[in-house]
């Protein structure tokens, strides 16, 4: 069903239940080979204390000599960044619906200490009936105030990251800015070709905003985009009921979107709980590779996953 840097994602089924399930099989020489055990062990880590309707829950974790396996809810609607290509962009309703379950989420895994650091279309996925599922939290971390690494997609870098300042949980509402001028527009407000370019336009914080963007939206943006933390949306003493209060979100019911009584804008087409359509077919890859033989010493590192 996917791939990536560290191994694949296979679609199973939990024999006693009956539920689907998605495995993610991680390489543990590829995990060592690229220096992030301690990454691999955060992320298990954060999604085993985290459990939200929004975001992709863990059912387990395991693992043998050659690899490291989550246990993951299986999200049958395929990925939003599929979505919204195929849309080109959204109308201001479906934006905001999906800006509000991704801005709950956030609220709920800040109060939880955890800064996620990697919004970008391509994380999202949809449930069967179109509510939105924040994955890969691969760059999350629990942190006290401040933390210094650089991660995340340039496009969708605040700031500070940039200027390697020192980042918390405000850099999640920026990134929810730059999310839901993609939404609108259907490309990002910082864009260039190179990602220098993209970085300077960040840190320059000129936003060109299409006609069709209603005043309110354009607001919102401003102040979720905003350089100042002393100004910016998310980061004040509201906190996340700033952005709640905001005229652009005045149509949502907020509890009603929590407990899924809200009709999604999207309903994927989905032809069962195993259906795997809305993925690209990736099972002619084969097996994954035998990297090389793990020594005792290199085993002991994955003891407490």
């Amino acid at each position: 069903m996917g791939t990536g840097s560290f191994g694949r994602v296979h679609l199973a089924k939990h024999k006693k239940s009956g539920r689907m399930t998605a495995i993610k099989m991680l390489s543990k020489s590829q995990i060592l080979k690229t220096k992030q055990v301690s990454h691999i062990k955060a992320e298990k880590n954060i999604l085993a204390e985290v459990s939200y309707p929004f975001l992709v829950n863990l059912f387990g974790s395991f693992q043998d000599d050659e690899r490291l396996y989550f246990v993951l809810e299986y999200v049958v609607g395929g990925e939003f960044f599929t979505h919204l290509r195929t849309a080109g962009r959204f109308n201001e309703e479906t934006a905001r619906f999906y800006a509000s379950q991704i801005l709950l989420s956030f609220e709920y895994i800040h109060s939880n200490s955890v800064i996620y650091r990697d919004l970008k279309p391509e994380n999202l996925l949809l449930d069967k009936d179109g509510n939105v599922k924040i994955t890969d939290f691969g760059f999350a971390k629990k942190i006290d105030h401040r933390t210094y690494t650089l991660c995340g997609t340039p496009d969708y870098l605040a700031p500070e990251i940039i200027l390697n300042k020192g980042h918390g949980k405000p850099v999640d509402w920026w990134a929810l800015g730059v999310l839901i001028y993609e939404m609108l527009a259907g490309y990002p407000p910082f864009y260039d070709d190179d990602p220098m370019g993209t970085y300077q336009k960040i840190l320059h914080g000129k936003i060109d905003f299409p006609s069709h963007f209603s005043r309110s939206a354009r607001d919102i943006i401003k102040k979720l985009l905003q350089a100042d933390l002393t100004k910016r949306y998310g980061n004040l003493k509201g906190g996340a009921r700033d952005i709640k209060a905001h005229p652009w979100f005045s149509s949502i019911d907020w509890e009603a979107l929590l407990n899924k009584h809200l009709s999604p804008p999207i309903v994927p087409k989905v032809g069962g709980a195993d259906d795997t359509s809305n993925f690209d077919d990736y099972s002619d890859l084969g097996e994954m590779e035998h990297e090389f033989q793990l020594t005792k010493s290199d085993q002991k590192l994955f003891a407490d996953f």
